[in-house]
Parts: structure tokens; C-alpha cells; sequence
């Protein structure tokens, strides 16, 4: 019987950092795989990225349903068939269910483009995220991940890794160099959350 750590990812997009903890599974760094991919697009390319590395990837939208109970049924009935342990947020940008929240109290994390508390809530991500700051003439920025709770870049912080902007950064500079640092702290932060439930999970 597999008793790795059965990870679910969920994206909106391009999927970097879908890849990055893809790879990080592959080589070991993580001890956990990658046991579903969810998309809030079916246009998202990290379905091709799930695709080419063998993962099922799957479309959701509440949209799609009857109800929101609907909705709320079926992605639990997948994150369970799956035997998912842990969710990342990985450029999601629809707010997780309250019932797939409390089924995964602690065990669902996000990485957000900035410190957190600064430049967080409802429609602050990606290259908004980066516009603000630049706007603002911020000295730096940087990367948090946390763990999801019921309010929007709202839960407690695991960790966060600081990037200085220059008076001269572009929003797209400087979300190069962010990105760059997200691709080493959630990895980082993922081999310690999957090394903890394998314990738990062998207890």
C-alpha cells in the first residue's frame, strides 16, 4: 500500500508553481505526490502541465451546479476518492468552500505574491499584487504562505521570505523575482507540512 502523502493542488492558471511542486515530488524534496490537480478554467495551462506529468486534472466551478451544497458535495467527493491529505493553493483565485475548509481544517494552504498582511483580501493577487506595490514605492515586498481560513489571505502565517523592489522595478520585473522565491519557499514549506501528516498518518 502507497502511504505517501496525497497532495491536491488548485490552480486558476499557468501553473508555475503547480510545476515547481510537481518537480519537487518527483526528485523527493517533497515526500508526497501530487494526486489531483483542480482548475477553476478549463483554458488554465497547469491542466497541461497535470496532463503531461501523468496527474489527473480536473475542472471546478461552482457555476457548474445546482447549489452551492452541490458544488460543496461533489469537490469533497473527489478530494476523498482521491484520499487527498493536503490541498496548496497555487494561484487559485476563487475562495475555498466553508465545508471543504472545515474538512481540511489546517491542512490547506495558499502562497500569496506579498507580506502578508499588507496587499491581501478580495482581488488583491498576481500582477495586482505587484502594481500596488511598485505604485505605493515600496522598499521591498516579498512571499507568505498560510493557511487557509474562511476570509481571503486571512490565516496563520507558515512562513515568508522578504524581496527587495528598486526604484527602477516594473511590475513585471519584480514579479520575476518574486516568483523565483515562491518556486523555493512552498516546496520548502510542503516537505514540512507532508513530513507531519506522514507521521501523523503512521501513528
Amino acid at each position: 500500500m502507497n502511504d505517501r502523502v496525497r497532495l491536491a493542488v488548485f490552480i486558476s492558471g499557468s501553473g508555475s508553481n503547480l510545476q515547481s511542486i510537481i518537480d519537487r515530488c518527483a526528485d523527493g524534496t517533497i515526500p508526497a505526490e501530487v494526486a489531483l490537480v483542480v482548475s477553476s478554467s478549463p483554458e488554465a495551462y497547469g491542466l497541461v502541465r497535470a496532463e503531461q506529468a501523468g496527474i489527473e486534472g480536473v475542472v471546478y466551478r461552482r457555476k457548474d451546479f445546482p447549489d452551492g451544497q452541490a458544488a460543496d458535495e461533489h469537490l469533497l467527493s473527489l478530494l476523498e476518492s482521491h484520499r487527498i491529505d493536503l490541498i496548496a493553493l497555487a494561484g487559485y483565485l476563487k475562495m475555498v468552500a466553508p465545508a471543504v475548509i472545515t474538512r481540511y481544517r489546517g491542512k490547506i494552504v495558499n502562497i500569496h505574491p506579498g507580506l502578508l498582511p499588507k496587499y491581501g483580501g478580495k482581488g488583491m493577487y498576481g500582477h495586482f499584487v505587484h502594481e500596488a506595490v511598485v505604485k505605493a514605492k515600496e522598499k521591498e515586498t516579498g512571499v507568505t504562505i498560510h493557511v487557509v481560513d474562511e476570509i481571503y489571505d486571512h490565516g496563520a502565517i507558515l512562513a515568508c521570505e522578504k524581496v527587495p523592489v528598486f526604484p527602477e522595478d516594473t511590475p513585471d520585473e519584480l514579479a520575476r523575482r518574486v516568483l523565483k522565491v515562491e518556486h523555493v519557499l512552498y516546496p520548502r514549506v510542503l516537505k514540512e507540512l507532508s513530513e507531519k501528516i506522514a507521521k501523523e498518518k503512521s501513528s
